[in-house]
């Protein structure tokens, strides 16, 4: 699902931000994260950066709507489609690679203030970044990529309980496949449709 996913780039106005999952630690990192306890006195982090959460970047396309008061509680951005990718930092050049490789040039982003995000306009036509200085406005200029964010991480505790990070990108391009697909019918056949195409263009690109 992830690869099928991969041959699109998202376009027109995008939201970017990240969002942190919980995960269980392979053997390797549960070495190394009682090291790193051990080393930071006995305490174990907390948010960004913590041990056992990834980082992973959320990318959506969101325009500006105008709804009817009819549906005044809906949020101000129509949503399209998402995309959503481990990284291992939060380093200027590990978030410009995944907007480059994810997201169409002529795209305009619109983000908060954090510095990860500073050369992103070196690919893209335009880049906002709002300052957000109350957290409560977060669901205003971001809202559907906290959306996306909090919707993801329901999904994967109510199914899966506790994820491992070897399976996590695996579990978040499911979730991002059934959501760019949810107005398609016949959800199952294209799910076969994209298996079958894999199959063929890996035993082409193999013979």
């Amino acid at each position: 699902m992830g690869k099928r996913d991969d041959n699109y780039q998202l376009h027109n106005q995008i939201e970017l931000d990240e969002g942190f999952f919980e995960i269980v630690p392979t053997k390797e990192d549960q070495d190394r994260i009682a090291k790193e306890i051990e080393d930071n006195k006995g305490k174990l982090k907390r948010g960004k950066g913590s041990q056992r959460q990834a980082c992973v970047l959320v990318i959506v396309e969101s325009k500006p709507v105008e709804f009817s008061e009819k549906y005044k509680h809906k949020t101000s951005k129509k949503v399209g489609f998402i995309k959503m990718k481990i990284i291992k930092n939060l380093k200027k050049d590990t978030t410009k690679q995944k907007v480059k490789t994810n997201v169409d040039t002529k795209a305009s982003a619109t983000t908060d203030g954090a510095n990860n995000y500073n050369d992103i306009k070196e690919h893209l036509n335009d880049h906002q970044a709002v300052v957000i200085q109350d957290k409560r406005k977060t669901s205003e200029i971001l809202p559907w990529v906290h959306i996306a964010i909090s919707n993801a991480k329901r999904l994967l505790l109510d199914i899966h309980h506790s994820t491992g990070i070897d399976y996590l990108q695996s579990y978040l391009d499911e979730y991002c496949y059934k959501f760019n697909r949810r107005h398609f019918k016949f959800m199952f056949h294209r799910a076969i449709i994209a298996v079958v195409t894999n199959k063929w263009t890996n035993n082409v690109q193999t013979t």
